[in-house]
C-alpha cells in the first residue's frame, strides 16, 4: 500500500510539474487548446449534417453521438494530458531514453508516461464535455456516472497505447504503426456501435478494444446497467493490467542504449 502511495503521489507530482510548464507559455498553449477544440467542433460537422436528413440510424440519434464523442474526446484529452508520455513511450524505448529512468526509485512505466503532457488534450477535455451537455442526455444526477465511464475509457486508451508502444522492445521502431493503430483504435471509438457487426466486432471488443472505448460507456450513460457497469470496469482493469505485463515483460530484455543524460 505504500509503494503505491508513493506512486500515485510521484504520479500527481509529475503531471502538476507538467501542466506548469505547459501554461507558462501562454500564447501556445492558448492556441493549441483553441486549435483542437475547433478541430473536433469541424469533425463533428459531418455527423451533424448528416443526422439532420437521417434523424435516427440503426437506433442512434444525434445526441446519442453527442455523447460519444464527448466520452471519447474527454477520456483522449485525459489521457495525453496526464500521461502524454505514452506516445513517446516507443521512442524512449528504441532510443535508450529508459536508462536514466531504470536508476530511479519509482515505477519506470509511471515515470515515462509522465514525462511528457500534451496542451491540446485541454481541448479535446473542453469541446468533450460541451459535446455532452449540448446532447441533452445527461442530467445532473448522471454526472457520477458519465465521469465514471469517462475514467474507465481513459484507462483502457491509456493500456492500449502501453501495449501498442511497448512492442518496440521486440520489434525495434514501431513508432509509426503503433501511433497508427492508436489513431485506429480511436476513429472506430467514435462511431456509432450499430455499424459494426460480425467479426469486425468481435475485434472491437479485444484486439483493438474501440467497445470499451466508446460503446459500452455511450450504454451506461444511456441506460445505465449493473451489467455493463461491471464490464466495462472488468474490462479496464484486464487491459491496464495486461498493459502493465506487457511492459514488464518487455523491460527485462531492454537494451541499453548506453545514455548518462538526465531528463528536465
Amino acid at each position: 500500500m505504500t509503494r503505491r502511495s508513493n506512486s500515485l503521489a510521484f504520479a500527481r507530482a509529475l503531471v502538476t510539474t507538467n501542466l506548469k510548464a505547459t501554461v507558462a507559455l501562454r500564447g501556445a498553449f492558448v492556441m493549441q487548446v483553441a486549435f483542437m477544440a475547433l478541430n473536433n467542433l469541424t469533425f463533428f460537422v459531418f455527423w451533424w449534417a448528416l443526422m439532420r436528413h437521417a434523424i435516427v440510424i440503426r437506433g442512434w440519434r444525434l445526441g446519442d453521438v453527442e455523447v460519444l464523442f464527448g466520452i471519447v474526446a474527454v477520456a483522449f484529452g485525459l489521457t495525453v494530458t496526464v500521461a502524454g508520455g505514452v506516445r513517446f513511450l516507443g521512442r524512449f524505448i528504441d532510443e535508450g531514453d529508459l536508462d536514466t529512468l531504470l536508476t530511479q526509485p519509482q515505477s519506470v512505466l509511471v515515470h515515462a508516461l509522465g514525462l511528457r503532457s500534451q496542451p491540446s488534450g485541454i481541448g479535446d477535455v473542453l469541446s468533450g464535455l460541451m459535446f455532452i451537455a449540448w446532447s441533452g442526455q445527461v442530467s445532473w444526477s448522471m454526472l457520477p456516472v458519465v465521469a465514471a465511464a469517462i475514467a474507465a475509457s481513459a484507462l483502457v486508451l491509456l493500456a492500449t497505447g502501453i501495449v501498442f508502444f511497448s512492442l518496440a522492445f521486440w520489434l525495434g521502431r514501431v513508432e509509426t504503426v503503433a501511433r497508427q493503430l492508436w489513431e485506429l483504435l480511436i476513429t472506430f471509438a467514435l462511431y456509432p456501435e450499430p455499424l459494426f457487426g460480425g467479426m469486425l466486432r468481435l475485434a472491437l471488443f479485444t484486439v483493438l478494444p474501440a467497445g470499451f472505448v466508446g460503446y459500452l460507456p455511450v450504454r451506461i450513460v444511456r441506460a445505465p446497467s449493473l451489467i455493463n457497469v461491471a464490464l466495462l470496469a472488468t474490462g479496464a482493469a484486464a487491459y491496464l493490467g495486461f498493459a502493465v505485463l506487457v511492459f514488464d515483460r518487455g523491460l527485462r530484455r531492454y537494451a541499453s542504449g548506453s545514455r548518462f543524460s538526465t531528463f528536465g
